[in-house]
């Protein structure tokens, strides 16, 4: 309700889920399950804040498998701050598992919009993201 009712930029989505939610879902991973629900929100920071509330603890390798259900479900959303978030959660996700995520955006670079292709490549390395970015 908070994010629908009081979020309306990228600063406060991100800052309220990657700390606050994304805390909480730690602390209570059945919960995670209400984020798939949210990433298919007509309001777009709703979307968004499905993708970042996990940017936390996917840096520390935690919940891969629904982070991929989160961007199977955002992957050809029209919103650029929607496609920025699920990029950066593969991003963050692909310190731990950057083969899995690589896997992942190879799979599906064709429907994936190239802002998020572009986020979920920026740490990988030079030889991968080239071979990310080849038509």
């Amino acid at each position: 309700m908070w994010i629908d009712k009081y979020i309306d930029n990228w600063a406060e989505c991100d800052t309220f889920c990657n700390h606050t939610v994304g805390s909480f879902i730690e602390k209570f991973p059945s919960y995670v399950s209400r984020l798939k629900v949210w990433a298919k929100n007509n309001n777009l920071w709703m979307r968004r804040a499905a993708a970042v509330s996990l940017i936390v603890p996917a840096k520390q390798g935690k919940f891969l498998e629904d982070i991929f259900e989160i961007a199977d479900i955002l992957l050809t959303d029209k919103e650029d701050m929607v496609q920025k978030g699920y990029g950066w959660l593969l991003k963050e996700a692909s310190r731990k598992h950057q083969n899995e995520v690589f896997d992942y955006v190879i799979r599906n670079k064709e429907k994936m919009p190239r802002t998020a292709l572009r986020y979920a490549i920026e740490k990988m390395p030079q030889e991968l993201r080239k071979k990310a970015m080849r038509k």
